[in-house]
């Protein structure tokens, strides 16, 4: 069913509960841990953000990974009076900076792609972690959408990187997200291979009437980005998300499968794990070696 308007939606009530429930949850950490919230504007607004964004992340962010945020378009870390949006107890990229940053400092990027389903476990392939990467489409377009995580493989190999993109409480709120713009669609030259893609791109275009509540005009963006950077089948793309209880869960999952049927029919790459999952696999699989780490995910995101 395709999403109605946010006023429907909001009298329904799904979106709150979704969005609510991880508040809920991510509000009882923070309780935990003796935080002393604070709102966007400091003292407006609804108290959800740390003060400090240490106080948000698992290990303060490195150098490189600082850089990229702040070459990234999405002004995670602000710089004024208020707090930046990664000081939010819902921010997707602060997850995605205490699930992904920890295997930089460890110097183990394979591990954590294995974990993700994106290689085999020992594999020699993936050496670096990026974060906030670009890939133009086509050099007309000034803003190139920011991919959260990219690990990159070694050269030679077969699939020349992992890209993946991460949410959190984003498909669980009121604001509806955007179809794609007709302008895509112009250009011929990029849809050649993947033909049931396209068709779904005349579908979400210019309004989404399709999903009601991934983003798959994003997930088409990246995956016209990758392959001009890489070639046809040279990437993985994984959809990152956190699972909720009820409807809203279900409808997002159904959202998923969708778009994954299409792009694996055109011979995309393409595949889905929840935070859950992906946490309580890395705790069966290396929780000891980890334990730390191991145990910080799963106290706040399990």
């Amino acid at each position: 069913m395709a999403r109605s308007s946010s006023a429907t939606r909001s009298e329904e009530g799904e979106s709150i509960r979704g969005r609510e429930y991880i508040l809920s949850k991510q509000l009882a950490w923070a309780r935990g841990r003796d935080i002393e919230l604070v709102g966007s504007r400091v003292d407006r607004g609804r108290p959800c953000y740390t003060p400090t964004l240490e106080q948000n992340l698992f290990a303060p962010l490195l150098p490189d990974v600082e850089a990229s945020f702040l070459r990234g378009s999405g002004g995670e870390l602000g710089g004024g009076l208020n707090p930046g949006k990664m000081q939010a107890l819902h921010s997707s990229s602060a997850l995605g900076v205490n699930v992904f940053q920890y295997w930089i400092t460890v110097d183990d990027s394979a591990s954590i792609a294995a974990a993700c389903g994106l290689c085999r476990r020992g594999s020699g392939d993936p050496e670096r972690i990026e974060f906030e990467a670009q890939y133009p489409i086509d050099d007309r377009f000034a803003v190139p959408p920011n991919l959260d995580v990219v690990i990159h493989n070694r050269s030679g190999a077969r699939i020349r990187a992992h890209a993946i993109e991460c949410k959190f409480s984003e498909a669980y709120g009121s604001r509806e997200h955007a179809g794609l713009k007709p302008a895509y669609l112009g250009l011929e030259y990029v849809w050649g291979k993947i033909p049931a893609l396209r068709d779904l791109a005349v579908r979400i275009s210019p309004t989404d009437a399709v999903f009601e509540l991934l983003h798959g005009a994003q997930l088409i963006k990246h995956i016209l980005g990758l392959t001009r950077e890489y070639g046809h089948g040279r990437f993985r793309l994984l959809y990152l998300w956190y699972d909720v209880l009820g409807p809203e869960g279900v409808a997002h999952r159904r959202d998923v499968e969708h778009f994954a049927s299409a792009a694996t029919s055109d011979g995309v790459l393409f595949h889905a794990l929840t935070y859950q999952e992906l946490v309580l696999g890395m705790a069966r699989t290396f929780g000891d070696k980890h334990e730390e780490y191991v145990q910080y995910l799963t106290d706040r995101y399990v």
